[in-house]
């Protein structure tokens, strides 16, 4: 299944939570140690998270996209079934065809 276009917002919000959460993983510091950003700031990135992600949320149901959508392994079973729905003829039912 290919992922819907995404509008030029759509890439904008994208990009920068991307970024807002590199930036928090790249200064998280080990344990022990004082967090090199202040606690403002830390507060500052999760507020924009938040918008971000209202927004993002906003444009989904705008276009008609699912949004409850998670990431699955190559190896996790699929939760839908496909059922066939055209039967095959067997040799059995090849042999009753009426002859006129």
């Amino acid at each position: 299944m290919s992922e819907p276009e995404l509008t030029t917002e759509e890439r904008v919000l994208r990009m920068m939570k991307n970024v807002l959460t590199s930036v928090a993983r790249d200064t998280a510091p080990q344990r022990g140690f004082k967090h090199p950003l202040s606690e403002q700031t830390i507060h500052s990135i999760r507020e924009c998270l938040m918008v971000i992600s209202s927004r993002e949320r906003e444009l989904g149901e705008t276009h008609g996209r699912n949004m409850n959508a998670r990431p699955r392994y190559i190896d996790e079973p699929k939760s839908e079934v496909v059922v066939p729905l055209h039967i095959k003829p067997t040799k059995r039912d090849s042999g009753n065809e009426r002859k006129e």
